[in-house]
This record gives structure tokens, C-alpha cells and sequence, in this order.
């Protein structure tokens, strides 16, 4: 505890923000940072951040949340398979309120009576499969870097273990296909991203070389107050200074290289796909699909699904808030017709998500 309460302390963080201060008087004019990880995002709200940076540094959000940037349809079809006779649905826990298309979610169909299981690891999913021979156990595969290697590991335990009961079905997501798709577009104008800690964890800084490259600061930063700010700080020295990197400020966990095995694991049993965005749409080569080595366990060729019609909530502005347009206060519903309680969009609904993040800690400047 002791060792947090260091990234926690009030005088270093003020001491930071007098830097960010000083830097920001020398900008020419606004700009833009976005952080893409939704632990940034609550962090952000919890510790005021966002009220405390000069009015010239602008803070948004992006797709930081797999929960949030799972499509309509990719909701559908994971309601459609959880609700097939005889199966055994299992999830993470924030994927059970999250609404598909009319408002359904995962919850309702358990109180249904479909079985949907909520698991902390893969691995339990596994253990499901053993545990009932008879019947079918799929697993809803989502996250980006930091949840694909525990799905892999299980695909690959339940093959050497010869569990044919169980299947996933993927809905994995990449982080760099989706920063280029946001320095691609042309409605967007961001300086500088602090790229997310948990991620880069398995990454390394590699994966991100296509921000310097088209001339923008990128710093990998950890979550405490003092992290976020010292990332803030550094991003804006690179700005200042024209000379634009991958910096790494999280040193404590972020290793240059990432986790091989992890990725190791991952080449094993999955290859990237097209995958759709919410807010940015399809994105070439930012999903992740089961190989046709482990094809036995890929929930889409066990199973037949049709052609599913899927709308957005109306009204919701979750892909709006995810590019960073607009702020969860612009959104109309937000606070009035959605709230955490009765969530309409994604972005709503899970821990990570922004608009839960402005309504939990009410934050009012962007």
C-alpha cells in the first residue's frame, strides 16, 4: 500500500501539474490528447484530473473499452448462440447487461432461463465443459492484448485435454489497427495518445510506431494520479519539441519488447480478421479469429447462426463518445434515459466505460 500511495501523492501530482502548467503557456494554441483505455478514463474522473490540466490541454476518451467497441451484431450473435437449447453460455462478468439490438442482454435471457454463466478465467470455462459431457459450453472470447493469451491458453488446454464440448466464440480486438483508424480520420485532430498500460504489457512499444510516424506524441502510461500526469507532462515535451516518440512511462510493468509468450500464445491459435468497430466501423486486420487447426473450437463453424438484422440503441451516442466527438454529456439520453441503472448504450454499462465514468464521478469539462 505504501508502494501506491507514492503514485498517489498530492504534492508530487501538484509539483507535475505546475510543469503541465508551465508547458502549456507555451503551446501555440489547443491541443488535443486522447487516452484509449477505459482504467484511464475512471481514473481520470476519480481523481478530478480532467478539472485540474490548463483549459488549453483538451482530454478525451477513445476506444479504450472492448466492452464498449463490440458491435451490435457481434452482441446479437453472442444473445442468438446463449440462447440455443442445451448450451452452457459463459462470460465475464460485464458483458451480462450490455444491450443487443431491441434492449435484450444476457441477463434477461438468464432470467429466462437460458444457462449463461458468468466465469472469472477461460479456464473455468474449460472446467465447465469436463464437468457436463453432454451438453455444449461456449465462451464468449472478448478484450483486446490482455485477455486473447488466457483464451488461447484455454483453447490449447482443452485440446490436449480433449474436451470437445467447448467452443469460443471470438470476438477479440486489436489496439494499433484502431489508432491508425483514428489517425486516418480526417474528422479527428489529436496531438497525442497515452496509450494504454494493461496493453502494452503484451505489446511492447512497437505497436504503436505508427503514431511518431505520422508526427504525434505517444506515451505509455500506468494508472495512478502521478502516472497520468507525469504521461500528460511528457507528451507535451514532445509536442513542444517537434521530436515524437513511443515513451514509455509505466517502466515499473512496460517492458520495450512486451510479454513474448504472451504473444506466443496468441500467433498459436488465433489470426487477425476484420473486425467491426462501434463508432469506427470495420477495421482490416484489428480482429482476432480462431485458426483452422483449432477450428473444432470456434463457436461459428460448430454452430449455424442466420442472418441476424442489428440496429444501434436510438438515440445513442456511444460511437460519438468512443471517437472522442463528443463528451457522454452531449449524448441526449445520457443521465436522463440512460443511466447505470437502466443503461442504453454499452458505454454505459460496463466498468470501463466512459459515459459510466462521467456519471459516476460527474465530470464536467472535457
Amino acid at each position: 500500500m505504501k508502494y501506491i500511495e507514492c503514485y498517489r501523492d498530492p504534492e508530487l501530482v501538484h509539483g507535475l501539474l505546475k510543469s503541465v502548467s508551465f508547458l502549456a503557456e507555451r503551446l501555440a494554441g489547443n491541443v488535443t490528447i486522447m487516452e484509449i483505455c477505459g482504467t484511464h478514463t475512471h481514473a481520470m474522473g476519480r481523481w478530478g484530473l480532467r478539472r485540474l490540466v490548463p483549459r488549453n490541454v483538451r482530454l478525451i476518451s477513445g476506444p479504450g473499452c472492448p466492452v464498449c467497441v463490440t458491435s451490435a451484431a457481434d452482441l446479437d450473435t453472442a444473445l442468438y448462440l446463449a440462447g440455443l437449447p442445451g448450451v452452457i453460455f459463459t462470460t465475464f462478468g460485464d458483458m451480462l447487461r450490455v444491450p443487443g439490438t431491441g434492449g435484450r442482454c444476457l441477463q434477461d435471457l438468464r432470467a429466462e432461463g437460458a444457462d449463461v454463466r458468468v466465469v472469472a478465467s477461460p479456464l473455468d470455462a474449460v472446467q465447465i465443459a469436463r464437468d457436463n459431457p453432454g451438453r455444449e459450453v461456449i465462451f464468449l472470447g472478448i478484450g483486446f492484448e490482455t485477455t486473447a493469451p488466457a483464451v488461447a491458453a484455454a483453447i490449447i488446454t482443452a485440446k490436449k485435454k480433449d474436451v470437445r464440448n467447448l467452443s469460443v466464440f471470438s470476438i477479440h480486438k486489436t489496439i494499433p489497427q484502431a489508432i491508425k483508424a483514428l489517425l486516418d480520420d480526417p474528422s479527428l485532430s489529436i496531438d497525442g495518445f497515452l496509450c494504454p498500460g494493461h496493453v502494452s504489457v503484451i505489446t511492447g512499444v512497437a505497436a504503436y510506431d505508427v503514431i511518431p510516424q505520422v508526427r504525434r506524441a505517444a506515451v505509455i502510461t500506468g494508472f495512478e494520479p502521478v502516472d497520468i500526469v507525469e504521461g500528460i507532462l511528457m507528451l507535451l515535451k514532445q509536442i513542444l519539441s517537434g521530436r515524437f516518440e513511443v515513451a514509455v512511462q509505466y517502466e515499473r510493468t512496460v517492458k520495450r519488447e512486451g510479454n513474448l509468450k504472451a504473444r506466443m500464445l496468441m500467433n498459436e491459435v488465433f489470426v487477425p480478421c476484420d473486425a467491426e468497430w462501434r463508432g469506427l466501423g470495420m477495421i482490416g486486420g484489428s480482429g482476432l479469429r480462431i485458426k483452422d487447426v483449432y477450428r473444432d473450437y470456434d463457436a461459428l463453424e460448430r454452430f449455424s447462426v442466420p442472418p441476424l438484422e442489428s440496429v444501434e440503441p436510438p438515440g445513442c451516442s456511444c460511437g460519438e463518445v468512443l471517437k472522442g466527438i463528443v463528451t457522454p454529456k452531449e449524448c441526449k439520453l445520457f443521465g436522463k434515459f440512460c443511466t447505470p441503472a437502466n443503461p442504453v448504450g454499452p458505454c454505459m454499462v460496463s466498468s470501463e466505460g466512459t459515459c459510466a465514468a462521467f456519471y459516476r464521478y460527474g465530470m464536467n469539462r472535457e
